[in-house]
């Protein structure tokens, strides 16, 4: 297996979503499938009501098909695959039933929490139980280290959290236009460069998917966006790089390296603490991108600037995790 073949994913991934869009776009305008936008946001977000949401099934759709397309030619279709395909495809459609409440039913909340939550449990569960059936280690890995923590039956537990936690980090962080495309991309970027490392082939071919992928529909969700990806599209993104850092035992490393998605959530919980606690807010709003909007920071520079962040972590990873 060559540089090329992931060369050539990349490639396929970006023009099979790039011809997507196009076409899948003005049919989500004709549904009406707009983006309802919340009154708590910032005001300015308010102009962006009614732009086609749910484009990440463009995407979710060119990352199956380049995967199965590209392993099947140049790999072994093995667990691994369907372990990522799984959750994938899981958590996208637990998204898009969220979105469908939102913009069809008219309930902007979509799904409640408590359903939410059951809907990425239930996904977990099935996926540990292949993954245990398939005899995967359920060790953490320390990083810099030699050190591995066996689990055991507790790592269901924490394959529950790592899932559910990364898929939620990444819904939160998809607040303004080209953010997780571009913050995604850098990420699974990094995962790739680490299942390569490994060996793991068919991880790095379906990490590169995801980042032609979403490349792809950055050119349609790059501010001004014509189009988002709604929970459909960041759910599954968030549960997707999760499993691909179980898989190659990089799921501490992940912290770093979804770094912009942590402190996203980070900031999340340190506001509702804080105003919970002491009746102040630490941010001007969370999550942190809406505090920089709020301090007179374009949206673009905002964006850019957590893709630089996000490319500095990713890269801090590469090196502890490959040279350390």
């Amino acid at each position: 297996m060559t540089e090329q073949v992931i060369l050539y994913t990349i490639i396929a991934a970006f023009i099979i979503t790039a011809v997507l869009a196009p076409i899948f776009i003005p049919f989500l305008r004709r549904l009406k499938f707009g983006q309802s936008i919340r009154d708590e946001g910032p005001q300015s977000h308010q102009k962006k009501t009614g732009t086609p949401t749910m484009g990440g099934i463009v995407f979710l759709l060119s990352i199956v098909a380049t995967t199965f397309l590209m392993t099947g030619r140049f790999s072994d279709i093995g667990p691994e695959t369907y372990l990522m395909i799984l959750v994938t495809v899981g958590f996208g459609l637990l998204g898009f039933l969220d979105d469908f409440i939102k913009v069809v039913m008219k309930r902007n909340l979509g799904l409640t929490s408590k359903q939410k939550l059951a809907g990425q449990i239930v996904i977990s569960i099935i996926f540990y139980l292949i993954f245990k059936q398939n005899d995967f280690s359920t060790a953490v890995s320390i990083p810099m280290t030699d050190i591995s923590v066996e689990l055991g039956w507790f790592y269901c537990l924490f394959i529950i959290f790592w899932l559910v936690g990364f898929s939620n980090a990444v819904n939160l962080t998809d607040g303004l236009d080209g953010l997780v495309s571009g913050t995604s991309a850098i990420a699974f970027g990094a995962m790739a460069v680490l299942a390569w490392n490994q060996s793991q082939f068919d991880v790095a071919i379906f990490s590169v998917a995801v980042v032609g992928a979403v490349l792809g529909f950055l050119v349609f969700n790059a501010h001004p966006a014509k189009v988002f990806m709604g929970d459909t599209g960041s759910l599954a993104l968030g549960g997707a790089i999760a499993t691909v850092a179980i898989l190659t035992k990089t799921e501490i490393i992940l912290i770093l390296i979804g770094g912009v998605f942590v402190i996203e959530t980070l900031s999340v919980i340190l506001q509702v603490a804080s105003f919970k606690t002491t009746g102040k807010r630490i941010f001007k709003m969370s999550p942190l991108h809406h505090h920089y909007e709020l301090s007179g920071w374009s949206e673009w520079r905002v964006v850019v600037t957590f893709w630089t962040v996000g490319l500095l972590f990713a890269v801090l990873g590469i090196y502890i995790e490959v040279w350390l």
